[in-house]
């Protein structure tokens, strides 16, 4: 079992309801031109976007209900064989659904799923991977939508933003541990640093953030070796 002293102190579903709410608000408030502004993912506009979040919540429900394995015969089925692809899928499945009906079905299913993950606390939910403890999987939630709002350009107020940036290095560096157990990870004083044994990756918290979830390309301060030691995507 992964160690997630890192995570001590800090509610999940707090944070997932957060950043829902962040999410929410900036779209709720989007005008229409801003729906074909480019985010940060490759090929994807902000209504893109909207789409993968929507998707998403699909896959959020049936981990709830129990049913990923069918999910995901499902996505397999129709081409989804891996995380590029299956996400694919999923921007495709409300392409030709209007932005705000979109944004009616994300809000729906994500309420409700938020509510569900509270409800069931310490217990644990269906995944890819198994059984999976339900506070670890409501943390990479919050991540992931911490995420896409950053890639969309969701503003964080400052007094938002220490706080904000606090946890999700903290949920950083247990993704990683979770991820590559092999790894020695030690933090202190704003920074982290990581290795592998031959490899060291010396980051402050708002780098690792960015390196953990991939966002850093070939033109970014931080080189690929590097890239691929601090990332948990596939």
């Amino acid at each position: 079992m992964t160690d997630d002293s890192e995570l001590a102190g800090l509610d999940p579903f707090d944070l997932l309801d957060q950043e829902a709410e962040r999410l929410d608000a900036f779209l709720s408030a989007l005008e229409p031109s801003g729906w074909a502004r480019p985010s940060r993912c490759a090929g994807w506009s902000t209504r893109d976007m909207l789409g993968h979040l929507a998707a998403s919540e699909e896959y959020h429900r049936a981990c709830l209900d129990g049913t990923v394995s069918e999910l995901l015969t499902r996505w397999a089925e129709r081409g989804g064989t891996d995380l590029d692809s299956g996400n694919a899928l999923g921007v495709a499945d409300y392409a030709s659904l209007s932005a705000s009906e979109v944004l009616e079905r994300w809000r729906a299913m994500g309420a409700e799923n938020r509510r569900r993950f509270r409800e069931r606390g310490n217990g644990t939910v269906d995944s890819s991977v198994g059984d999976y403890p339900s506070r670890w999987q409501a943390f990479h939630v919050a991540s992931e939508l911490a995420t896409h709002a950053d890639d969309i350009g969701v503003p964080i107020s400052d007094d938002e933003r220490p706080d904000r940036q606090v946890w999700r290095a903290r949920f950083s560096r247990f993704a990683l541990t979770e991820a590559k157990p092999q790894l020695d990870i030690r933090s202190a004083n704003g920074r982290t640093i990581v290795t592998d044994g031959n490899l060291t990756a010396d980051v402050d918290d708002s780098e690792l953030i960015e390196a953990v979830m991939a966002r850093f390309d070939e033109a970014g301060p931080v080189d690929a070796d590097i890239r691929a030691l601090l990332s948990t995507m596939p």
